[in-house]
């Protein structure tokens, strides 16, 4: 396949790995890069700048294929050092950087004055368009259906993928909801020239998670996602779990609910005990509702085989419907 995304990213398929936390690392990410996609490692799972200068390292020495580094910018209380994380993935041979959250212009300027392009991932028309103006190279759209956090405003990835491609000159890649070639076909359509796959390449052999929350990934349905955060207006989708059906509850008691008061059902490191442990009960899974469309668990080469087989399969199905001369 060859796209602007393809040209773009270095890669023979346009299609990302979604930088998770927790999850990206170099495991899932070489394999993806080695299966023809483009891996992405998480810069903030790595504890220091240090330390994700090695987690690169031991990338390189698992592809000799290209693979870039997400950096989530959000606004705490105590930030870690994004700056020496963006410094590290620089100064080591990053050549793309998937951002998230906020888009500080200065860290856009650094990046590219070094020759690295700039993925953002935003979730409204209104962001991309910001960040389009402010120089980034690509941008990656989730729909609400997507894990991790689908903006306030609601909009699904049908509307959004379209909106996104009539108003966006640069490249854009189609996040949230893809899971197999069919939905992949359609993004396409919709003008979307890559796509980016989260949940779904959780649920793969190389994933660097337990096998319990892959086999939980498989078992669920497109319906056993909650939407939490709602009521603190920082929508979050993770996977329907007791834990996440107790902080639902919590946020929608009479009264009303403050962030103290889930605090200790939500932290992140509880979610990366869930993941590396397998126990549900630990804390929260986040997954988007393309849980729906899982049904096994391969590797990351026969996944990709199989999205761009079945993606070509459904192009050219939908082109049989219009014949010659009508």
């Amino acid at each position: 396949m060859k796209t602007r995304v393809t040209e773009l990213l270095g890669t023979r398929y346009p299609i990302v790995q979604g930088g998770m936390m927790w999850v990206g690392r170099a495991e899932l990410a070489s394999a993806v890069s080695n299966a023809g996609g483009f891996g992405i490692l998480t810069a903030l799972t790595q504890p220091t700048p240090e330390a994700l200068v090695r987690e690169i390292a031991r990338c390189r020495s698992m592809t000799d294929q290209p693979f870039g580094v997400n950096l989530t910018i959000l606004p705490t209380a105590t930030p870690p050092p994004y700056e020496a994380y963006l410094d590290a993935a620089i100064d080591n041979g990053i050549k793309v950087l998937e951002t998230a959250g906020n888009n500080p212009k200065e860290f856009i300027a650094k990046a590219k004055a070094s020759g690295v392009k700039i993925v953002h991932k935003c979730t409204a028309i209104r962001h991309a368009l910001s960040a389009e103006r402010n120089g980034v190279d690509a941008i990656s759209i989730d729909g609400f259906e997507c894990a991790g956090h689908p903006g306030e405003d609601g909009v699904g990835g049908l509307l959004l993928f379209a909106l996104a491609a009539r108003k966006i000159r640069i490249p854009l890649i189609a996040s949230g909801g893809i899971g197999d070639g069919r939905t992949m076909a359609a993004a396409f359509a919709l003008g979307a020239e890559g796509v980016n796959l989260g949940t779904r390449f959780c649920a793969t052999k190389e994933a660097p998670i337990h096998d319990n929350i892959k086999n939980a990934l498989v078992k669920a349905s497109e319906r056993d996602t909650n939407l939490i955060f709602r009521t603190l207006h920082n929508t979050g989708r993770v996977l329907k779990t007791a834990v996440s059906d107790a902080v639902v509850t919590i946020e929608n008691r009479p009264g009303g609910c403050e962030f103290k008061d889930i605090q200790h059902l939500v932290s992140g490191q509880k979610g990366r005990v869930a993941l590396e442990t397998g126990d549900m009960s630990a804390g929260l899974v986040w997954a988007g509702q393309v849980v729906g469309l899982i049904d096994d668990l391969p590797s990351c080469a026969e996944l990709m085989s199989q999205l761009v087989a079945e993606c070509r399969q459904h192009l050219v199905s939908a082109g049989r419907y219009f014949s010659a001369g009508r």
